[in-house]
């Protein structure tokens, strides 16, 4: 755990900040060159990025506002505005399926000012989501936050004197899950070869995605019991509406393109 990566004078930089313009900077870079296979230029897939960037940390500052708005209105000095909070990111907080969601409604939007084939784009931007989503854990391992439960293993972390879980080793659930991601933009990577209809990939990310996550969710050991419902946590209740969804979009595009088989059928 080191949160502080360097200083500009008496500005401190942030190692998940780093991480984070690290995770878009290789998404994007990966994505444009995936493009040219979509005959989607490659300028065009670098121009969405401050799109994404935008919709992320709006998305995923306003779901952490909202899952969390009881414990947050318990703080003395957090605002009584909920919309104001929103933009308030150096107060930290930020929630993944609430990044994804606010990228995922930029990419709409953009696509259609754009005139850009939607599913076409999805599957771009797909595999390289998955990998940006690596560098953004390992700047949550660095930043001590989202952290696992108690645990006796032979891997498990053990973060410094002050931390919340200071003398216990836990679950290195960031490292669960960078490893799992990592796997999965291999898993991807290799699907968009070889995928039979516009917008498989991205179905198929949500769907793995959502499984992988909730594996990892029962190791997080940084929920308190408000936070729970019906034992499952807040981004294990999104995983059942992201997997679903995950599901209705391959069944719909599927049927819109069927496969081709080598026989004709």
């Amino acid at each position: 755990m080191h949160p502080i990566a360097f200083d500009i004078g008496s500005f401190p930089i942030h190692w998940y900040g780093v991480m984070m313009a690290l995770a878009f900077l290789a998404g994007l870079w990966t994505a444009s060159r995936r493009s040219l296979r979509e005959g989607v230029s490659r300028e065009k897939v670098l121009d969405i990025g401050p799109w994404l960037i935008v919709g992320a940390i709006v998305g995923a500052r306003a779901l952490y506002v909202a899952t969390y708005w009881d414990t947050l209105m318990e703080q003395p000095l957090f605002p009584r505005a909920p919309w104001t909070e929103v933009f308030m990111v150096q107060r930290g907080g930020l929630v993944y399926y609430g990044g994804l969601i606010g990228a995922a409604l930029a990419c709409v939007l953009y696509a259609r000012i754009k005139q850009l084939p939607l599913w076409k784009l999805a599957d771009i931007l797909a595999p390289s989501i998955a990998l940006g989503y690596v560098f953004g854990r390992i700047g949550c391992l660095l930043n001590g936050c989202c952290y696992g439960r108690v645990c006796n293993l032979p891997w498990a972390i053990h973060f410094p004197q002050g931390h919340e879980t200071y003398p216990n080793g836990v679950h290195p659930t960031e490292i669960y899950d960078a490893l799992l991601n990592l796997v999965l933009y291999g898993a991807l990577a290799w699907l968009y070869r070889r995928k039979k209809f516009d917008g498989q990939v991205f179905a198929t990310y949500l769907m793995c995605y959502a499984a992988t996550r909730s594996i990892v969710e029962t190791f997080r050991g940084d929920y308190t019991p408000v936070h729970l419902h019906g034992g499952l946590t807040p981004a294990q209740l999104v995983s059942i509406g992201i997997f679903a969804a995950g599901v209705v979009l391959w069944t719909i595009l599927a049927r819109l393109r069927p496969v081709k088989h080598e026989d004709g059928r």
